[in-house]
């Protein structure tokens, strides 16, 4: 079902982006509109895609006349147990449920009628606390994902709290352990080390644990959890002898931020940003008595460690109120940053700011 959206239509609900603060040379617009956006992914004829979790639908989005906006909308899928996660290898698209993972061949670019959807791999847990996945394709041309931990904090058995990655015999094999539940990755194009997001626990207070970012540098490293959070904080219910054989954060993002989507800026057009810029999306909190993140942040990676981190776009959250939640972010074909925003129902274009 193809269907034509005026991107400014009286229909559509007001934003005023002009709440949302942002480096003085750069601009944001609005690029697309849908009910709960979440994981993007980008054809290489430019056709977007876009997941959602509550919805249970899958957008594509085309942008028909070159202008920044996509005015073209496409249903995809509709009718998925939480299809968050979306992925585009060659013209084949993946789409992760909650326990399957579909693909869709030769779906760029688009035509009626749209293809089939082929059952890639269903023998994943079909919990739905932490169930929803974050797909991408790795260096390495494998699929991978996150399997979230089916709980706030438990001793879970495999392949709960890891992120795995599916071989070319549809084997699935666990790369990093101890991950209570990530929603976001992307490899660094120079080192090519996975790095990845990990939302911390819940219920230890407002300041801690920490959200973290991780760097995983051997395949079956262990991060820590359920035993160890942030990088030193042993949880109350589950006693650990050794730290020493847990990887420690690459870097504590703040406690109840929840650092979701993430990637490394690969364009040439943003100010002040290369291939060592890592821009995450903080989803926000939900359980703090005074609400933090509901922003992007940029930070700066050299020889493996974070050197910088600060505020790229603020405003979603204004006191106690948010109308909006980033949360995740990929690099158009022109070099410009997208940002989903399942709250408002939005993809958000960030460009250089184009002088008078």
């Amino acid at each position: 079902m193809i269907e034509f959206v005026l991107m400014f239509s009286l229909s559509a609900p007001a934003i005023d982006l002009g709440q949302l603060t942002l480096p003085d040379d750069h601009q944001i617009t609005i690029a697309a509109r849908a009910t709960n956006v979440r994981q993007m992914a980008l054809g290489s004829d430019g056709t977007l895609f876009a997941g959602s979790r509550k919805e249970g639908k899958v957008y594509a989005f085309q942008d028909r006349d070159n202008d920044g906006r996509y005015e073209q909308r496409t249903l995809i899928a509709s009718g998925l147990t939480m299809p968050s996660g979306v992925a585009i290898k060659d013209n084949d698209l993946y789409v992760a449920a909650v326990d399957k993972i579909w693909r869709y061949r030769n779906i760029t670019p688009l035509k009626s009628p749209l293809p089939q959807a082929e059952l890639l791999f269903d023998q994943l847990p079909d919990n739905r606390h932490h169930g929803w996945k974050y797909l991408k394709f790795g260096p390495d041309q494998l699929l991978y994902f996150n399997i979230g931990a089916p709980c706030n904090i438990c001793l879970s058995p495999a392949p709960f709290a890891t992120i795995a990655r599916l071989n070319p015999n549809s084997t699935l094999e666990l790369i990093a352990q101890g991950v209570r539940n990530s929603v976001g990755f992307d490899w660094h194009p120079e080192t090519r080390h996975l790095w990845f997001t990990d939302n911390g626990r819940d219920h230890l207070g407002d300041d801690q644990p920490s959200d973290e970012l991780n760097r995983l540098t051997a395949p079956g490293q262990h991060f820590g959890y359920p035993f160890i959070h942030a990088a030193d904080i042993p949880d109350p219910d589950f006693s650990v002898s050794s730290m020493d054989k847990y990887q420690p954060p690459a870097y504590n993002l703040g406690a109840h931020v929840a650092p979701l989507g993430m990637t490394f800026y690969t364009g040439n057009t943003l100010p002040r940003a290369d291939q060592n810029t890592l821009f995450i999306a903080e989803h926000g909190s939900w359980n703090r008595s005074k609400k933090v993140g509901y922003r992007v942040v940029k930070l700066r990676i050299a020889q493996g460690k974070v050197v910088s981190h600060q505020p790229f776009i603020s405003g979603w959250l204004q006191g106690e109120e948010h109308w909006g939640r980033p949360n995740d972010l990929i690099v158009d074909r022109d070099g410009t940053l997208l940002i989903s925003d399942d709250y408002a129902g939005v993809i958000y274009r960030v460009s250089k700011k184009q002088g008078p």
